[in-house]
């Protein structure tokens, strides 16, 4: 995470980066008519697939009552991480579990375990990204628990892999929070990270050629003091320690598009992957009150209604170049013929500030370097819509072949 001196730093952005911002903005607006940019875009850019008959935008919608969740509790999942599980650690509401994602011109599904694993059979799946990721692949995992449990478990450097041999289906994750080529990934060192923005990340990169879909994203790391490097050498810094001029002080945002579109260059250039590739954009933080090292917190007990809130400038440069470098993939020349899918989880997650750990990821007084968790999602809670999403999504996409 930045350190708390650096943030003012942050928010005055590189000349080229208020620049991309401006051109988002504009992007934006010619979408949705609003004059204000802090609005999310109601509809989504052309470069998006067109609806088909039965189709319907999935991620403009709102949270509307669900009675009969959660369909798995803290006690019939394995799967739930400490810092997750947030009925262990005495949240004393339970509203946050009672929702469901309903989209404005149609219905979204919800998840059905036997339904997945029969369009699953034969496929394997791959989470590329941060601990988000893990957090979603965890969900899907405690959704699929009420019917199979995984019977092979390994883990080997970055990857970790889950097999589900009765119905010949597999889920890896890969842990990348920067998508691309670091140096050592330890926040306790308390230095800044070491990016090589314009080279693959080859733990991952070298093997999704083995995978049918792949779910990629990244974001919150890139908010983190930062060394960048270009063709082997240094071109800048985020958030850096040096005062002087001696190097380029850059924003995030310049780390986050070099890195993204490096990513989906590694993809494109996968020798032998022919998959689907499920672009999942940035899903919010909820910090409020201060930043997450200055007491901020989560203690909103419901979702937000769409017009109640937007994204902080800092989070939509991030979604806009998603959207942008999203769409620059897509027209890009396939050598294996796979396919892009957006799978936008802005949108919906930015109306839950309520699904949060807060401080219910961990005992009372537990000393941690970020007390009250505003990023990640409690178990079971609103992550679980993301496997509702995904439900849908490989529904469509078998449809489109």
């Amino acid at each position: 995470m930045m350190k708390s001196q650096m943030r003012k730093k942050s928010r005055k952005l590189a000349p080229i980066a208020a620049l991309t911002l401006l051109l988002s903005i504009s992007l934006y607006l010619s979408f949705i008519g609003d004059s204000s940019h802090h609005k999310l875009p109601q509809t989504l850019p052309s470069h998006h697939d067109p609806p088909q008959f039965d189709q319907c935008d999935l991620f403009s919608g709102e949270w509307v009552p669900n009675p009969d969740a959660p369909c798995y509790t803290n006690e019939t999942c394995y799967a739930i991480q400490e810092h997750q599980n947030c009925l262990k650690f005495g949240r004393p509401d339970t509203g946050y579990l009672k929702w469901r994602w309903k989209p404005d011109a149609c219905d979204l599904p919800l998840f059905q375990p036997d339904r997945f694993l029969q369009l699953m059979r034969g496929k394997s799946l791959a989470f590329v990204g941060d601990s988000v990721s893990r957090n979603h692949m965890q969900s899907l995992i405690c959704l699929l628990s009420k019917v199979a449990l995984p019977k092979e478990f390994s883990e080997s450097g970055k990857q970790i892999w889950h097999r589900y041999r009765e119905h010949d289906f597999n889920i890896s994750i890969f842990w990348t929070p920067f998508l691309v080529k670091t140096g050592i990934l330890d926040p306790s060192l308390n230095r800044p990270f070491d990016i090589y923005l314009d080279e693959f990340d080859d733990t991952w990169s070298d093997q999704i050629a083995n995978f049918d879909y792949v779910i990629l994203s990244a974001g919150h790391w890139f908010f983190r003091p930062s060394y960048l490097y270009l063709n082997r050498r240094l071109h800048g810094c985020v958030y850096c320690p040096e005062p002087d001029s001696n190097i380029t002080h850059l924003a995030p945002s310049f780390a986050f598009r070099r890195a993204f579109r490096t990513a989906l260059r590694a993809i494109n250039e996968a020798a032998g992957y022919g998959g689907v590739t499920f672009v999942r954009t940035f899903a919010p933080s909820h910090f409020e009150g201060g930043a997450w090292d200055q007491g901020g917190n989560c203690l909103r007990t419901e979702p937000f209604r769409r017009n109640e809130t937007a994204l902080e400038e800092r989070f939509m440069e991030i979604y806009a170049i998603q959207l942008e470098e999203l769409g620059i993939a897509r027209r890009a020349e396939r050598r294996n013929g796979g396919r892009y899918v957006l799978f936008d989880t802005t949108k919906p997650m930015l109306l839950r500030p309520d699904g949060h750990p807060s401080k219910y990821g961990h005992l009372p007084g537990a000393k941690l370097v970020m007390p009250n968790d505003c990023v990640h999602w409690c178990l079971p809670g609103p992550i679980d819509a993301w496997s509702d999403f995904l439900q849908e999504l490989l529904r469509r996409e078998m449809g489109h072949k």
